[in-house]
């Protein structure tokens, strides 16, 4: 079932633990987690990068919101839709009219002042569309330039109380060790400053860069107050690993149209790896 957003981190919240948002480029990715859902009885979140529109052009923007919303019609389990990192108000308000309930404005390269100017903005329109505004405070940068190493990134937990109250958003995105993509050494999580931020804050908070970072710091940062839990590179790599398993399998095979059999294929292999991804660190 299709379930705002908002809802599921404030059930998140509630059971100290985390929901997982799987960044989707297509159907195929989107089906895997719904019924994965499904089969872990743990509510989900499908999140969509705007570059898979703008740039890949794997999906459209409208037509990927009702895609998720008709997968959400086909289980009993809560299925959030969200739109990730994007940077301006129009770009923002369109996914909003595209049937986006909660969307993410990333103003975090910005000085705090500048942030909380634009991203407060973004919420004030958001809210009277009656969407929900994931902001970011700290920066989470590349893994791939040792981002999540660079303490002077880190969220400030004085910052974020100030964030929260001004903007009014309804998560937050912190940096306390994380980062983007694929990792050079094994993350550390600065689980101490997130018990810091969450003390002084009201609302969901959100871990990005997930993939790469070990699950036993997963599982404390969900305890300690991470609400949302955003996996991305690795699902792509799964799916990547899916389609080369396909085409190696039937190389051989003479039949002209052999890719039409393909989509059920690789949801026959994402779908185990998003269950485990599920049952292991969820705990509704």
């Amino acid at each position: 079932m299709y379930e705002k957003v908002t809802n599921i981190l404030q059930t998140a919240r509630e059971c100290n633990t985390a929901v997982i948002a799987f960044i989707c480029q297509d159907y195929n990715m989107a089906r895997a987690v719904v019924y994965a859902a499904q089969a872990a009885n743990t509510p989900a979140i499908v999140m969509l990068y705007p570059e898979h529109v703008s740039i890949q052009k794997t999906t459209g923007m409208k037509s990927f919101a009702e895609m998720v919303k008709e997968l959400a019609g086909e289980v009993s389990v809560p299925i959030g839709l969200h739109l990730d990192h994007d940077y301006t108000k129009e770009a923002i308000l369109n996914a909003v009219r595209c049937g986006f309930g909660s969307v993410m404005m990333d103003g975090s390269v910005n000085p705090l002042k500048r942030n909380i100017e634009i991203t407060g903005d973004v919420v004030r329109a958001a809210h009277e569309l009656g969407a929900a505004v994931e902001g970011e405070i700290g920066h989470v940068g590349a893994a791939s330039d040792a981002d999540n190493s660079k303490e002077d990134l880190y969220t400030k937990p004085d910052a974020a109380e100030l964030f929260c109250k001004e903007t009014g958003v309804d998560s937050l995105a912190i940096s306390i060790g994380n980062a983007h993509g694929e990792y050079i050494d094994t993350p550390h999580l600065d689980i101490k400053r997130l018990e810091e931020i969450r003390s002084v804050t009201k609302v969901p908070l959100v871990l990005h860069g997930g993939s790469g970072i070990p699950d036993d710091q997963l599982l404390a940062a969900f305890s300690k107050g991470i609400s949302k839990f955003n996996l991305g590179t690795e699902f792509l790599g799964k799916y990547y690993q899916a389609m080369e398993q396909y085409v190696s399998e039937n190389g051989g095979n003479m039949d002209p149209v052999k890719i039409i059999h393909m989509p059920e294929y690789i949801h026959a292999r994402l779908l185990p790896y998003v269950e485990n991804r599920m049952r292991t660190l969820c705990r509704f």
